[in-house]
């Protein structure tokens, strides 16, 4: 049984003009997720506008340049809730030179949803976004194929696309991938099933987002606990009080176990696992706790908890996926601050390895020069070692991201290799 209080990101992906904002429109409008207000401020511009009816697009299309142009520039959030599940949705845009966006948006999603015309099928900016998914390891991409009103519902059509998208992606390390036929301007298997194409036998996408299985997505085996301050209240009620406060990035902590504190190597066991006015046998990610120790131990912010048996690597030399998010292009062997968990140090850009074209979605091994929105494996040095894992086993601790110190604006994201 589903957790109704269970939380859904999801980011939507495709080429200009495929019906992102017009599909997340749908979603909210039928799931009956709009307040009264917004919708009479939508209708009233979709009149302005000369619509018909109501323009789905602009309940995502919040900035002024997007109504105006009518494509979506930023990463747009959006909150809905089902009496199934929670959802935050990452809208982000299609244009090739807002990748960043599309990074930034989509790091932190549990599934993807891209979309692809079914009159055009899969072009190359399809499979850039799918790349950029697979390179975040976003364990399940639903691959919509919008517009089949334009195609008069055709089954065929849809299979070309599934044909198309299933040749690209075994190139992929994506492991659930579902694909709905569905046309989000007319509602068709959005939040209700189709009458249009009863060949497909499958859900319609909201109840696909609704059944969803996430619970395996986090990892469950890594126990790691990145303290992000100490607690010392010294009140009455909690004189000699020491805990070590943070949200668990992965795994189980429970009271009794064998931990290590990285990167100083102190051992000690699990006295108590605290919240707010209560005690916990047991604590997993992604819960905010306070954990208090045995032994006293000079543990402090950065530090990080982990059991005995199974340690993250210490590094101060780590291989990133990193990509450049600012305007000013990056400099090699200047000072940066990384950070990662609760963790921060200084640290610099020793070498480019590889820039990915994302055209051919090759690699160029020439051009080492990063500028806004390039993705390249990068070779990093730090100050001090970092507790580490590889992204593919763990999302928190195996991500990044660096700082410029004078303007303090993040300037790159990483994803450790």
């Amino acid at each position: 049984m589903l957790d109704n209080n269970q939380l859904l990101r999801f980011t939507t992906a495709g080429s200009v003009d495929d019906g992102k904002s017009t599909l997340i429109g749908r979603l909210l409008y039928d799931s009956k997720s709009i307040f009264e207000d917004q919708l009479q401020a939508i209708e009233n511009t979709s009149k302005k506008k000369g619509h018909d009816g109501v323009d789905l697009a602009l309940f995502t299309d919040g900035l002024k340049d997007e109504r105006e142009q009518g494509i979506t520039i930023d990463v747009a959030y959006r909150y809905f809730t089902t009496p199934k599940r929670k959802f935050i949705i990452a809208d982000t845009p299609g244009h090739i030179q807002y990748t960043r966006n599309m990074v930034t948006g989509a790091s932190t999603a549990n599934a993807a949803i891209i979309l692809v015309d079914a009159r055009h099928g899969v072009i190359e900016q399809t499979k850039r976004h799918s790349f950029i998914a697979s390179l975040l390891q976003i364990p399940h991409v639903i691959v919509c194929v919008n517009k089949m009103d334009l195609v008069d519902y055709s089954e065929e059509a849809y299979n070309n696309v599934i044909n198309q998208f299933e040749e690209f992606s075994s190139k992929l390390l994506v492991h659930d991938i579902r694909f709905i036929p569905i046309s989000a301007l007319d509602g068709d298997n959005v939040v209700n099933r189709s009458k249009n194409m009863d060949w497909y036998q499958g859900a319609p996408l909201l109840h696909t987002l609704e059944t969803m299985h996430i619970s395996s997505d986090i990892n469950k085996v890594d126990a790691r606990f990145p303290v992000q301050t100490v607690l010392r209240p010294q009140n009455e009620s909690h004189r000699d009080y020491r805990g070590y406060a943070g949200r668990v990035a992965s795994g189980v902590f429970r009271v009794g176990d064998e931990i290590t504190v990285m990167p100083s190597g102190f051992t000690s066991i699990i006295k108590s696992i605290d919240i707010y006015k209560d005690t916990l046998h047991e604590a997993y990610a992604p819960m905010s706790v306070s954990i208090t120790l045995e032994d006293d131990i000079d543990i402090s912010r950065g530090d990080m908890i982990v059991r005995s048996n199974n340690k993250p690597e210490a590094n101060q030399d780590i291989e990133v996926m990193l990509c450049w998010l600012h305007n000013n292009p990056a400099k090699l062997r200047a000072k940066y601050s990384i950070r990662h968990t609760s963790n921060e140090q200084k640290a610099m850009i020793k070498e480019v390895v590889y820039k990915i074209d994302i055209e051919s979605l090759g690699r160029n091994t020439e051009d080492k020069d990063l500028n806004m929105n390039d993705i390249s494996k990068v070779k990093i040095r730090t100050t001090k070692p970092l507790m580490v894992d590889s992204y593919r086993e763990n999302r928190t601790t195996g991500s990044i991201i660096l700082v410029d110190d004078t303007t303090n604006e993040t300037v790159a994201a990483g994803m450790i290799v």
